[in-house]
């Protein structure tokens, strides 16, 4: 297990960093607008996957620099947050650059984003029910092999 420093200290609390959710680079205050590598640094995600985001349409336009540089805004960063939580659902790629442009397309899409929105819920729900199931699985053969330990070393000290 990954501790933090503070566990090596006499009476400090362990933490497994492991536990939460990963860190986030903290946006600056104030700022809005931010470079790939700052964005890649944010996110955990690498440059070429941001630039083939924008590429395939995942992503909308990225503003650029007079000299060319993109410059992603705040916003950008929200919906690259939401892009991963997508991606966590299994939802393939083609269904994430739908539902991109019907964001693009404006309020008249609300129906159909919710439509698509509920299907990939429908299929978490189903993958939460398998890895519920097979869970149960691993439970019981853990137990069996406890039981099944714990018996041997009985008949051991005997």
């Amino acid at each position: 297990m990954q501790t933090t420093a503070a566990t090596t200290r006499p009476n400090a609390t362990r933490t497994d960093i492991c536990s939460g959710p990963p860190r986030r680079h903290p946006r600056p205050d104030g700022q809005d607008r931010y470079t790939i590598s700052e964005v890649a640094a944010f996110t955990g995600l690498s440059a070429h996957t941001l630039r083939w985001y924008e590429r395939i349409g995942l992503m909308s336009h990225i503003d650029r620099s007079h000299t060319g540089q993109r410059r992603y805004s705040n916003r950008d960063l929200d919906w690259l947050d939401l892009v991963g939580k997508l991606r966590l659902t299994g939802m393939p790629v083609a269904d994430m650059v739908r539902y991109a442009e019907l964001v693009r397309e404006g309020e008249s899409t609300y129906s159909d984003r919710r439509e698509l929105l509920e299907a990939t819920r429908r299929d978490v729900l189903a993958r939460i029910a398998e890895l519920q199931d097979t869970l149960a699985v691993l439970d019981r053969k853990i137990s069996f092999y406890g039981d099944a330990g714990r018996a041997r070393e009985g008949e051991r000290t005997r």
